[in-house]
């Protein structure tokens, strides 16, 4: 088939964005008097918006306690005063997404951002990476009522670049990504390299895995080279 849009996850799928999310969690977790956590595990909580993340790493302490309403909003708070710091410091593009971005572009595709990643935080990292300009719309994690895995965001992407959901491509690192696909009746791969809550992305319920965006765009153009050639 031939695709009219592809929708970007942006979090471990464009960009590797751990090591400034590690640095604000630590830092919100040292103002509260815990000690750092390991890169790689904070990797693990990434995935459903930064709620989530902060709750999962207010749970990581020594009594083993399940953190609060009032303690998670705390340090809610916290971890987005340091994240306006440290956002898009130490991020950096997973290799092939410049190419893989512009390959989509010139076959005529609509871009979308599609992340739970807050509005705060999304056009500021896009722009200090580079990449604000090949997007034709941003859905961010408050930008619907429901994030991923719910479809809402995607569709509503949908409907942002004026695209039918069957013909548009979605690529994302996680489950997350993959179920809201799935929901909303997208096409949908995955790249390997990404957060997926410490799962095996193997395990995805996805079209197909793909190495890089710019795999990602040529398996694209092969999927419209298969309908013209029948």
């Amino acid at each position: 088939m031939t695709f009219d849009a592809v929708l970007l996850d942006l979090d471990g799928t464009l960009i590797d964005t751990i090591p400034d999310l590690a640095d604000a969690a630590n830092a919100m977790r040292a103002d509260l008097g815990l000690p750092a956590l390991p890169q790689d595990v904070i990797a693990t909580y990434v995935g459903k918006g930064t709620s989530v993340l902060v709750e999962r790493a207010l749970a990581n302490n020594v009594e083993g306690s399940t953190p609060g309403a009032q303690e998670i909003e705390q340090g809610l708070a916290l971890f987005h005063r340091h994240y306006h710091h440290f956002n898009g410091r130490r991020a950096a593009l997973y290799p092939g997404v410049l190419e893989g971005l512009q390959a989509f572009r010139s076959a005529g595709m609509k871009l979308s951002i599609v992340t739970n990643k807050p509005t705060a935080f999304t056009p500021p990292l896009l722009a200090q990476c580079g990449l604000s300009s090949f997007f034709d719309a941003i859905v961010c994690g408050d930008t619907c009522v429901r994030k991923k895995p719910d479809p809402m965001p995607l569709l509503h992407a949908c409907s942002l670049l004026g695209v039918a959901p069957g013909t548009a491509l979605a690529v994302g690192d996680s489950i997350n990504d993959a179920q809201a696909a799935r929901a909303a009746g997208i096409t949908v791969l995955a790249v390997p390299y990404g957060y997926n809550e410490g799962m095996d992305v193997r395990n995805l319920d996805v079209d197909d895995i793909v190495a890089s965006i710019a795999e990602a765009a040529q398996w694209a153009a092969g999927q419209s080279l298969q309908i013209q050639n029948t």
